[in-house]
């Protein structure tokens, strides 16, 4: 029996194969991701109960996806990150992280802390409306969330995934942006239960 369902998302990988190891062996069901687009597309498929977040990573950051988790899916998150600086420790507090853990830490320390915001989680159905939505949480380009389904799916680079999108795009006569949009519509219509 799963203690829970989480979202693991650091673009060290071997940070995040260490993690995600270390909270399956402690019961957790994890998914993983390495990048801030990709986090935001297995959000939206797996419907993780908590997120744990890196903070500084390569185009959508911990921030941005933790806008995006409390806005539209009313994900708990929490933050993992080198930098302990006034700056980020405000911006951490603005979002309503439930936990901020500062790197380098032992998995021992961490599934602690797992395991205390998992207890102190509410049912979405109970939790307050979240505040106004500021410029961070509005709604995500999809061009950057179907490069981070090519680098995912093909194991890309990224400059190397937003070419393979043009690529396919003039292919099929389509803009970009169409393009885009058409990729992250198949991506949600496979993700939709009872697909079996």
């Amino acid at each position: 029996m799963s203690k829970g369902k989480i979202l693991v998302v650091d673009d060290d990988r071997l940070v995040l194969a260490t993690l995600s190891y270390g909270l399956t062996q402690a019961g957790f069901e994890v998914i993983d991701a390495d990048n801030g687009d990709d986090a935001i597309l297995l959000a939206r498929e797996h419907r993780p109960e908590l997120a744990l977040l890196d903070i500084r990573m390569e185009g959508l950051t911990g921030f941005d996806v933790a806008a995006y988790l409390r806005e539209y899916l009313q994900t708990p998150f929490m933050f993992l990150s080198a930098f302990a600086d006034e700056a980020t420790v405000a911006k951490v507090k603005e979002l309503g992280a439930v936990a901020y853990l500062v790197k380098p830490l032992d998995i021992s320390q961490i599934v602690p802390a797992v395991e205390a915001a998992f207890a102190r989680a509410t049912p979405p159905a109970a939790m307050p409306a979240p505040p106004p939505a500021g410029p961070a949480a509005a709604p995500l380009d999809p061009t950057a969330l179907a490069v981070g389904v090519l680098m995912h799916r093909f194991s890309l680079p990224r400059d190397e995934a937003l070419a393979r999108l043009s690529a396919l795009a003039a292919a099929d006569g389509h803009g970009l942006p169409e393009q885009a949009r058409r990729i992250v519509d198949a991506v949600e219509l496979l993700a939709r239960p009872g697909r079996n």
